[in-house]
């Protein structure tokens, strides 16, 4: 079977050794599995929480040509960060017959592996945005400080050691020869022109477009204002243009501007890829509509049905979305949370692979035992030549020592530490989140949600944890739709009060390990 490998690191205290650490990692892992490695792909310096990751994007589109089978990464977390872009990608890779396999996690693929998985990725998710606020923590004491917070400098500027802005001399006349051009009848493109015309380069060392001109052109720096989220601070920063030139500036690019493009908002549905219709099993897909008075309405609608092949009727976003959010807040009880950290754990323990460290522990007990009876023989020995070949072989020992001690140190290291503890504050943590909050549904529907095939009568969930669905049998939600206060006809609105339901349901299983019946 062909695979290929993945490794990222990202800028924060990681560099090109993590990605030797990775691709070793995941070289031995292929070899031990007869994997034959085809290709490699390397995102350096790239967070795991953005789609800008060229190598990663290249390597989804490869996969199309159905080459290779399996993609191996070191962690689940080097793949992605995000859950919702984990689910997307991992669809659409699965179309291609391909899957994403952890070289250090070795998660099973029965239904305690989809858990625990689903558990890992989320944490990932979690921490990666527990470290994003320790990161935003120390922006805004330096913001606080009108220092830099890092990223890209703006032209004319420089940063000192202490991380204060100062003008830089070299480029400060670019942007002063910029506005005064501007300001004197100059258009943006003529500007730009002259611009690249002699080889003056933007602060990211890119040619000149219009954007990047009214940037800066736009930019309160340039009149010693130091903007951080919103906060402007005067004087915060040194200026390179006069009040005067920067407002005669604003006034002839507000004459010249056109009124802007109404901007479509981009609204996540939460339940792709794993909303079905339970009539002819097609995926559901986000569909919205604009009623007689303007108001837009969202729903998730069968593909069959668009197709006029199915007769399931479509249903309103908020309402499937809030009723499988409460569902799975329902799981988190602090007897449930207690019984599937300790089974992660435990599966995650059995399944860990520790060969290479049980043989660094055992080549250092040898050679801790050939280090005692060197000492031993040469306290014993009277022969001068014997002693002497002894203390020859003493800092040997002890060197070989030292470097199995620190092969043991790496290794230990890159073996991911999975605790009980861990994995129910970060459960608990879900079970005060937020309901209302887009990021805290969308991980806790990616965590414990496998699929929901939604019917006219009822609604069945098959969660993460086992393949025995939770069947919710509802009132018919055509006919709840068509009772609740209409506004618009025809369409289906928003939900004030939940369902009356009965819920009949299956034992709640981890693989083979029972947990018992959950009372929901």
């Amino acid at each position: 079977m062909n695979a290929v490998i993945y490794c990222r690191y990202s800028s924060h205290n990681q560099n090109e050794t993590s990605i030797e650490g990775q691709l070793k990692e995941c070289y031995e892992f292929c070899e031990r599995n007869g994997y034959n490695v085809i290709k490699k792909y390397i995102d350096r310096a790239i967070s795991g929480t953005t789609d800008k990751r060229p190598e990663f994007l290249k390597m989804i589109s490869d996969s199309s040509r159905k080459n290779f089978q399996y993609i191996v990464v070191y962690q689940l977390d080097r793949f992605t960060r995000n859950r919702y872009d984990s689910a997307t990608y991992k669809a659409k890779l699965k179309k291609n017959g391909v899957k994403v396999i952890s070289a250090r996690e070795n998660i099973s693929e029965d239904a305690s592996g989809i858990l625990v998985e689903s558990v890992l990725e989320g944490m990932a998710e979690y921490y990666s945005a527990e470290l994003s606020q320790s990161v935003k923590r120390g922006m805004n004491l330096n913001a606080a400080k009108c220092l830099s917070t890092g990223g890209n400098i703006a032209l004319g500027y420089k940063v000192g050691e202490d991380k204060s802005f100062q003008i830089d001399p070299n480029t400060a006349p670019i942007v002063q020869f910029i506005f005064e051009s501007y300001a004197n009848g100059k258009t943006v493109t003529e500007i730009t022109n002259q611009l690249n015309a002699q080889g003056v380069k933007t602060s990211r060392g890119v040619p000149f477009n219009k954007n990047s001109l009214h940037s800066i052109l736009k930019n309160k720096r340039y009149i010693g204002i130091y903007t951080y989220k919103g906060t402007e601070t005067a004087n915060g920063i040194p200026r390179i243009v006069s009040d005067e030139l920067f407002n005669k500036v604003a006034e002839i690019m507000n004459k010249n501007k056109k009124a802007p493009a109404r901007a479509r908002a981009k609204v996540e549905y939460l339940l792709m890829t794993k909303l079905f219709c339970g009539i002819c099993k097609e995926m559901m897909t986000g569909f919205s509509g604009t009623g007689k008075q303007g108001k837009v309405y969202r729903y998730y609608i069968c593909n069959g049905t668009k197709r006029k092949q199915c007769k399931k009727k479509r249903v309103s976003k908020e309402y499937i979305e809030d009723l499988v959010v409460s569902e799975c807040r329902k799981i988190l009880t602090d007897k449930n949370i207690d019984k599937i950290a300790k089974e992660i754990v435990a599966i995650c323990e059995s399944e860990k692979d520790t060969t290479n460290l049980k043989y660094l522990k055992k080549s250092l007990a040898e050679n801790e035992r050939k280090h005692r009876n060197a000492v031993d023989a040469i306290m014993e020995c009277d022969i001068d030549t014997v002693r002497k070949s002894l203390y020859e072989r003493i800092p040997i020992l002890e060197k070989e020592h030292a470097e199995i001690e620190k092969q043991i140190a790496l290794e230990e290291e890159l073996t991911p530490i999975l605790t009980v503890p861990a994995i129910k504050f970060f459960l608990k943590s879900l079970k005060k989140g937020n309901a209302d909050d887009i990021k805290y549904r969308r991980t806790l529907i990616n965590i414990f949600i496998n699929k929901i095939y939604l019917y006219d009568d009822k609604i069945t969930l098959i969660f993460n944890s086992g393949d025995n669905p939770v069947t919710i049998n509802d009132l018919l939600l055509s006919e709840i739709e068509e009772n609740a206060n209409k506004t618009e006809e025809g369409l289906f609105l928003e939900r004030v009060a939940p369902p009356v339901f009965i819920m009949c349901f299956d034992l709640f299983r981890f693989g083979q390990v029972q947990l018992g019946r959950f009372l929901f």
